[in-house]
Formats: C-alpha cells, structure tokens, sequence
C-alpha cells in the first residue's frame, strides 16, 4: 500500500473521528491495507466508542505486537481488560505499562500525534483498579498511597477520592485515554497530499530597472532606467510631491507615509480634501495641505534622486515581534481579549452632505462603517449629539464612542462631555465638524496613561495579545516593560509590542 494512500484514509478517519463518526472511520481504516501501531491505536479507540470490547482488545493486541515498547497501548489494554471482566490480564498490563515507562514520572506523546501525557500515577491508579475488583481491599489502598508520592497533573485530588472509595470496599472505575484522543498524522505529510503549483507565479527576470520587483496595479511597459511613468487619467497632470509630515491612515483606502517621503501625485481633485498618490509601490489617499512641491536640485551636483516615476519601495518591513516577556504579569493580565476586532473605516464614497444649513446649526459628518451627515444646533450637547448619533446608526447610547481629531494632531481623541466638551462649538470650524464613530463595550475601572496610533496590523500570537489595524487610536493603560504595552481599542484589552504604534506629542 502506498504510504500517501494511508495518509489520505487516517486522515480521513481521524476527521471522522472529530466529528463523532465512529462508524465511519472504522469504514475508512478498514481500507487500509498496512497498519502500523498507530493506526492500530485508532481502530481500538473506535471499537471503545462503540462497545465492541473484545474487537478493542483485538486491535490494541496488534498495535503492541506492532511496537512492544507502545507504554499506552499497554495502559489503554489493561482498561478494556477490566472493561471485560479479564482482570489477571489487566494486572498483567499495568506491570508492562509501568515497565515501559522506564521509571519516568511522565511520558508525553504529543510528538507521534497523540494529545496526551501518560503519569505513572495513572498506571498505579489502573492496578489498584484492578486489585479493588479482586477484593484487595489493603493492596489496593497501599498502591493508592504509593500514587500519592508519584508526579503529576490532577493526581491529587483523584487519587485521594480513590483512597475513600476503596476505604468504603467499593470498586474504581478504570482510566482510559480520553475519547476522541487518537493518534493522528503529521500535519506535514498531510499537507503534502494537495496538490502543489510548480510553476508558481510570475516574476521578472530581466528588466532594464535596477532591483525590479514591481508587482503593483499597473504593468510594466517600455521604460528608462531607473524608474518608470504610470499612466494617469485623462485631462490630469500627474507629478511629483513631497510630504511636509508624517501622516497615518485614518481610513480605508489611505496611506501612511513618512515626513519627507516622495509621493507621485496621481489627481488632487477634491475627495473630501485627500489626493490620490503613489507610495511604495501602493495607490491610496493622503490629504491635501500635507503636500509640497519637491524642490529641484543644481544641475552640476550628481543627481541622487530619480527624474520622474515611481521610487523604488524601501527595504522596509513591520518589526517582528519583540523577543522578551511573552505574557504580562498576572496583575497586568487584560481582562479581556480580542474577539473580533472592529475598526472604524473612513467610507470615501459618503453620503452627500446637504447644501442648505439653517443659521445658528453645523453640519456633522460622522465616519462609521458608512458615513452619516446631520443638521444640528450649534449648541448641541456631547450627550444630545451622541443621542442623536446613535439613534441615526441604530445603535445603543452606551456603546458609541464619538472621537475628534484636534488642529495639529493625528489622534483621534475620544469626545468626553466630563473633559470640557459643552457643545460643538468646542469642535465644529466653519459651520462643519467631522466625527469618528466607533462601536464597543465601555471601559470600566481603568485609567487611560495616554494614547497611541497604530503604525503597522498587528495580528495577536496569543490569546493575551490586542489585535488592532493600521491607524488604529490605541488607549495605553499600562506599560508591561520596555518593549510591551496593555492597550485598549474597540473594546478589546490585550498587551502589543511598542514598536508597533506611534505616539503623538
């Protein structure tokens, strides 16, 4: 039998096995022409599932046969034995069992694909099993005692209760490895059955362009050396510019970008004040006023930057995450984590704001998942405002968090009626103001140090960690060490490595 073959079908079963389908994976490892004590083990577990004890014992006699150090075959077997009432074989696989764990207090059969760690307190606890159902009341009790000393998770508690229950003469019930715990193949191998792409994509070989990698929007076509024009749109002129400040995408759709950065200005007609750039290979938006024209430089010095085009990207990547304290402090512990995470997106195609204000209001535009324009009084109220907000979305009071970004700054700040806001003549500018809506579970009992933007998607490593999107506002509630953070954004607490956020000053 092809070794890929019974791959296929133990893979198969143990699926079947997952969703409970005992009869169907004993269909799929009867297929299987070359066992070996793996699966083996399988079949066994499959006929304990269903009753079929002596088709068990069977079928964990070959897998022992197959391999005669298998220490969990023989401690699984001495279970099924006094299942069966065949208690001298039983006692006779408790010593094997014992025997072949070579005096460990544990062995841990993760590496061949078994969820499970055998204890020798386990072991003990089967033979003392097996002498209770002989009536050896004091043999039983010392070889519970003797357990007692033996290592191991959850071994205190069982074994004492063990001890009550042979001191009242009742008999105990055997320990098996769980149901559903199964051997199962390596995932390695497993992947190896799909079909793999040889050929793989497309990639450029040659180009006149030095360290030409471009896998962007816009194909290659006849170019110069060092750089290459992309196409605009009709009627526009497309040109290079710089950024006065570093910007971070507030948005879908827009970019972050570094000060100093070059940009290629694809069209700067009016989007809600944001232009459509190049950067870094990628296309999106960035506002207006942060551009300036590059300037242009002496003919007689050697030229240092390209003429026209798209620079090539940097060699820049996300940092990795820090090497150092994997989880907080117990006191520092989030008290929740990441679920599914909810980023408030700028929508570019927004409802049409209208044209006629009535004197003495302002009109609002709020960015949710869509954005919203009302009509309102200029002396509208947080409260008021947030009423009205939530009424508009369909959504809870309690659960809408209103934030504005203040002259100068790239934080959204979060709008608290207790910190000064009165009405929104605090944040409207010319009849208007622009508010960022962004659903979540309210912070209860934590103190917020400060706040960060997010530079890069960071995505958890484990549960304790805060997942959160490119120009993400984070609330800092406690700093870890040096290079971690606890956070708290869309109603997630969680800790993120410091170097992937940025804080405004």
């Amino acid at each position: 039998m092809l070794y890929t073959e019974l791959i296929r079908l133990w893979d198969e079963a143990v699926r079947l096995i997952d969703a409970r389908d005992w009869q169907g994976a004993l269909t799929k490892l009867n297929q299987i022409t070359d066992h070996n004590c793996r699966t083996l083990f399988v079949v066994a577990s499959a006929h304990i599932a269903l009753g079929q004890l002596d088709l068990a014992i069977k079928a964990l006699d070959q897998a022992i046969a197959k391999d005669q150090c298998l220490a969990v075959g023989f401690f699984q077997r001495a279970a099924v034995h006094m299942m069966a009432n065949k208690l001298e074989e039983a006692l006779s696989d408790c010593i094997w069992a014992q025997k072949n764990m070579r005096e460990n207090p544990v062995i841990d059969y993760k590496q061949l694909g078994l969820r499970f760690k055998m204890y020798s307190w386990q072991v003990l606890y089967n033979a003392a099993a097996v002498h209770s159902r002989l009536q050896q009341w004091d043999k039983a009790k010392s070889i519970l005692l003797a357990a007692l000393q033996e290592k191991g998770v959850g071994r205190s508690s069982l074994v004492d209760a063990a001890v009550e229950t042979v001191s009242r003469r009742e008999v105990l019930t055997p320990l098996l490895v769980p149901e559903g715990e199964v051997f199962r193949p390596r995932k390695k191998e497993v992947d190896q059955l799909k079909p793999r792409d040889f050929l793989g994509e497309a990639k450029v070989i040659t180009s006149l362009i030095p360290n030409d990698d471009f896998r962007g929007f816009d194909p290659l076509r006849p170019q110069k050396p060092g750089y290459y024009e992309p196409k605009v749109e009709e009627g526009q002129e497309s040109r290079y510019m710089t950024m006065k400040n570093s910007y971070v995408a507030k948005g879908a759709g827009e970019l972050t970008v570094p000060a100093g950065a070059e940009l290629f200005v694809y069209s700067d007609e009016d989007r809600d004040g944001l232009a459509i750039v190049i950067y870094d290979g990628k296309r999106g938006l960035v506002p207006k006023f942060m551009l300036e024209p590059r300037a242009k430089k002496n003919k007689d010095k050697r030229r240092n930057e390209l003429a026209s085009g798209i620079p090539h990207p940097p060699a820049l990547k996300p940092p990795n995450r820090p090497q150092g304290l994997s989880q907080p402090p117990p006191e520092l512990r989030p008290s929740c984590v990441s679920a599914a995470h909810t980023t408030p997106p700028m929508n570019n195609n927004s409802t049409h704001i209208p044209a006629q204000q009535e004197p003495g209001s302002v009109i609002v535009k709020v960015h949710y998942k869509y954005t919203i324009a009302l009509n309102v009084p200029l002396e509208t109220s947080f409260r008021d405002l947030q009423e009205k907000v939530a009424q508009k979305l369909g959504q809870p009071a309690t659960n809408i968090r209103l934030r504005h970004k203040k002259h100068g700054s790239e934080v959204l700040t979060p709008l608290d009626g207790d910190n000064g806001l009165d009405s929104l003549e605090d944040v409207a500018e010319l009849g208007r103001a622009t508010i960022w809506c962004q659903p979540e579970d309210p912070l209860a009992n934590r103190t917020i140090l400060y706040q960060m933007v997010a530079l890069y998607d960071y995505t958890g490593q484990g549960p304790e960690d805060l997942e959160f999107s490119e120009g993400d506002t984070i609330d800092i509630l406690s700093e870890v060490n040096e290079e971690w953070l606890e956070g708290h954004t869309a109603g997630n607490i969680g800790i993120f490595p410091r170097s992937f956020a940025h804080r405004d000053t």
